[in-house]
């Protein structure tokens, strides 16, 4: 580590939004350009910066910062130069002259103890005074706050959130509490909270420990996919972590619960324990789905018999029993949930409902959870179709939480909305979803409920199916044209349980033995790199083939073939930049996902019709990196949508020429190659291989152990998914609602 200390001679470029700055600084001998995050640095300033060189690939030498703090003057030329530089409102050249001249060496002890004495010089009153005062201050403040937590890994950002929050009570109220931070600053979570208390000799049963802990654990359970986390399991794991008594943590639990951080309820037969977020959430969606499903609906003046028929014949195909009823169900509930899987008329079906509704004059609109998924439903109906968010009109509060404009305030104007890929969709978007439809509109629910549920929290197509309170078609049908696919014919063999057609001659579904890991790595590169785009030249091997794995880890997880993966596809190249961040090398041509929604990464369109820019990318989301520096990364997803990268959001992206199965739900590639290896029991299952195959539109190849193969075809068994929905439901259908805000009195007595 490398010390520089000099005086700020000029800011070449400064975010306001993360605080990165890129500045030159002028020590005894030699101006020095400086790059990193210093978010309150101003020209004139003397500073005490700790860093590394690095040579820029095309700036030359610069110095890349790593910790920085001002230092102040001790001469009466250095102060009277500091304050003349503009860092503190209200002081210039002229004023900052007076100040040291009547002031001399008390000048900063001045400013720091009794800032009122600056009436005392010719042309500063009390207005004036204010402002100094309030500059100077709140620089100060903040720089305290950036050096007292700087080294528990809290962001310039969040710095300023808590400076914001606090205002000059900030490292007061941190060090009285904390775990406060948790709630009150977005980023900012139990273990960097707990690093800090203990840091401060914070005791390990203290109350504000236990509580907030408790809510890590389950907010924590909650990012697996579930809505709440069973008490026993709580308990269990928070005696574990925590390191305190059951008692202690069952007293902190009632203490959570007076006030108004966590609610415990009975679900089937067993005690539960939700934050506030997910069980508002399942309360709301459980109101508006039965409130929509009992409430009455204006009769459409149409034919509906002569408009299917007018359909088949303009369209020269004949439908199944089940499509006639699905389609004449959207007609007559006010909601409708149609399932089923590859090749069972899904599409076809939407097509023809959006159409016999247009006839009618009603308004339509569509919308899927994800860019991909919504794109190929407009493909598919030649209309326009949007995300869930952008449909909502996704905007901001002014805490920087996600909102959305569209609500029970400003309802969606349409008569019917059908949302498909509907396995996607998790609790908290179904519930913004659900608010933004105004009585009166028809919903159609569109999915296959035999895929991987959603990676956010809840269960919410299958809940809504098991409930009953809906009414759903299942589509069993397939036919002609998806009979010729192997992929289609296979997908629902395995779904039901049954081993796959493999190497049919001039088909679509392959299977290569291998009987080691080492050999199936060499023959996934060799068909990503060679025989496959040789047997398609139509394929690009980045593109358009993808590697599914159940992994993440080990030899076949996608951690490992993606490091394997570009070194073959895209080697180092002095043409190409690239940048390292943390374990990953990103360079010119990946390709790269997003593991995360972010609501506050600004896009601007460069493809493609639509708005010119927006915000929000998702987790998911895949694209290929378009331009790399030192500063920054430019990913381009969809094709049309461009997104800048800086370090600060670096870490949410990831290589994707493998991913996992559950992140390409929502996706398709025209070729899909998976392999077939013994893994966990809890990975390696039925479900989770019948997603994978379904992702693929052209051909699957699976490469590996034939015993692999049988095992997860065999393998119903998957991780239980917590979800009160569906309980909640039925017991309102089945009139047996109970209070449990006497959870744990039993105790007391």
């Amino acid at each position: 580590m490398t010390e520089i200390q000099g005086r700020v001679e000029d800011i070449v470029f400064k975010n306001e939004d993360n605080g990165y700055v890129v500045a030159h600084i002028k020590d005894r001998r030699q101006k020095i350009t400086i790059t990193g995050c210093m978010p309150f640095i101003t020209e004139g300033q003397n500073l005490k910066v700790q860093g590394e060189w690095f040579k820029h690939p095309h700036f030359g030498q610069q110095f890349k910062v790593t910790s920085c703090e001002e230092v102040v003057p001790n001469s009466l030329e250095g102060i009277e130069k500091y304050l003349s530089s503009g860092v503190i409102s209200g002081i210039g050249p002229v004023t900052a002259k007076k100040i040291v001249e009547h002031f001399g060496d008390k000048t900063l002890e001045v400013l720091d103890e009794n800032i009122e004495r600056l009436k005392e010089i010719e042309g500063i009153g009390s207005k004036k005074v204010e402002t100094i005062s309030k500059s100077y201050s709140k620089q100060r403040e903040i720089r305290n706050i950036m050096i007292f937590l700087q080294a528990y890994g809290v962001t310039v950002k969040q710095c300023v959130k808590i400076h914001k929050k606090y205002g000059a009570n900030s490292i007061k109220i941190v060090k009285e509490n904390p775990y406060t931070l948790t709630d009150d600053i977005s980023g900012i979570g139990f273990k960097t909270a707990d690093k800090i208390a203990r840091s401060l000799g914070i005791e390990s049963n203290s109350p504000f420990r236990i509580q907030c802990g408790i809510r890590y654990i389950v907010n924590q359970f909650c990012g697996m996919g579930n809505t709440y986390m069973p008490l026993e399991k709580l308990l269990k794991e928070s005696e574990e972590i925590l390191g305190v008594s059951e008692d202690e943590i069952i007293n902190n639990i009632q203490e959570s619960m007076l006030n108004g951080k966590l609610r415990v309820e009975t679900i089937n037969s067993k005690e539960a324990v939700f934050t506030m977020p997910y069980y508002y959430c399942e309360l709301s969606v459980t109101s508006k789905i039965l409130t929509l499903t009992t409430s009455s609906y204006d009769d459409i003046k149409i034919d509906i018999e002569s408009e299917i028929k007018k359909f088949e014949k303009d369209n020269n195909i004949k439908f199944a029993s089940t499509q006639i009823e699905a389609i004449k169900g959207a007609f007559g509930n006010g909601i409708e949930i149609i399932t089923g899987g590859p090749g069972t008329g899904k599409t076809t079906i939407i097509k023809c409902i959006t159409e016999v509704f247009e006839n009618a004059s009603m308004t339509v609109f569509m919308a899927a959870p994800t860019g991909r998924a919504a794109k190929r439903m407009s493909e598919a109906t030649g209309r326009e179709s949007k995300t869930i968010h952008r449909l909502l009109e996704m905007g901001f509060s002014d805490e920087e939480d996600m909102d959305f404009l569209r609500s029970e305030e400003s309802p969606l104007q349409c008569d019917v909305l059908i949302i498909d890929e509907a396995s996607m969709i998790d609790i908290l978007l179904m519930n913004n979803l659900l608010k933004a439809i105004p009585m009166g509109t028809r919903l159609i629910i569109v999915g296959d409920a035999d895929q991987l549920p959603s990676v956010g929290p809840g269960n919410v197509l299958r809940d809504l199916i098991e409930s009953k309170c809906v009414k759903v078609v299942r589509l069993k049908d397939i036919f002609r044209q998806a009979e010729e696919s192997m992929i289609v014919v296979n997908a629902h063999k395995i779904n039901n349980g049954e081993m796959p057609i493999l190497n049919k001659k001039n088909k679509d579904f392959y299977f290569l033995n291998c009987e080691e890991q080492e050999k199936i790595l060499d023959t996934l590169v060799e068909l990503m790199n060679e025989r496959l785009p040789k047997f398609n030249k139509n394929w690009n091997n980045i593109r358009d083939i993808q590697i599914l794995s159940p992994m993440r880890r080990g030899l076949l997880g996608i951690e490992g073939l993606n490091k394997k993966l570009q070194e073959i596809l895209n080697p180092k190249d002095k043409s190409k930049g690239e940048k390292e961040f943390k374990e990953i090398t990103f360079r010119l041509g990946d390709k790269v996902m997003q593991t995360k929604n972010n609501y506050n990464l600004k896009w601007i369109r460069v493809d493609g019709d639509g708005e010119p820019e927006g915000l929000g990318v998702f987790n998911g989301d895949i694209g290929y990196i378009w331009e790399v520096d030192e500063e920054k990364i430019a990913v381009v997803f969809d094709e049309e949508r461009k997104v800048i990268y800086d370090n600060m959001y670096l870490d949410e992206l990831e290589l994707a020429y493998a991913m996992t199965v559950h992140k390409s739900q929502g996706s398709e590639f025209p070729v899909v190659i998976m392999p077939m290896f013994m893994g966990p029991p809890l990975l390696m299952n039925r479900n989770l291989f019948y997603t994978g195959i379904t992702r693929a539109k052209q051909m699957v190849v699976l490469v590996g152990f034939p015993k692999a193969v049988n095992f997860m075809i065999n393998n119903n068994k998957s991780f239980d998914r917590y979800s009160a929905l569906k309980w909640r439901i039925l017991n309102i259908l089945e009139g047996d609602i109970v209070n449990h805000e006497d959870l744990f009195q039993g105790d007391e007595e």
